[in-house]
């Protein structure tokens, strides 16, 4: 049986994933993927590239996910299913390019400046 392994990122979020030939079983942190996730929409996210091959029930994902909150794993499970499956077949790679799955988000949170409370927020401006 062979094994297809792939590195996502969203964020803080970092996701190492593998996914095998099986019956759609979604394994993230040796959990079921619905415990894991919690929400409907974030499970959609990481099914997103699986269904745009047509591929759902044809593989199972073993994922290990560190850094971040749940959504920005959820993109950086999902970056990392994608380059997983255009390994196991480069002709997916235009399909999944066209919906962006492919690229790495580059939105990171911006750092909070010196003299002020938040990165872009300002205390409270008064005249006198």
């Amino acid at each position: 049986m062979q094994n297809f392994d792939a590195v996502g990122r969203r964020k803080n979020a970092v996701a190492r994933v593998r996914i095998t030939p099986g019956t759609g079983k979604r394994i993230i942190n040796k959990v079921q993927m619905k415990k894991y996730l919690q929400r409907e929409t974030l499970e959609m996210v990481v099914e997103q590239p699986l269904q745009t091959a047509g591929l759902s029930d044809s593989f199972d994902v073993f994922v290990n996910v560190r850094g971040g909150g749940l959504s920005g794993q959820a993109g950086a499970i999902r970056h990392g299913i994608t380059r997983a499956l255009v390994e196991y077949d480069a002709t997916l790679r235009p399909a999944l390019k066209i919906r962006g799955f492919l690229t790495r988000d580059p939105r990171m949170v911006e750092r909070k400046k010196s003299g002020r409370p938040k990165a872009r927020k300002r205390f409270q401006f008064s005249k006198r």
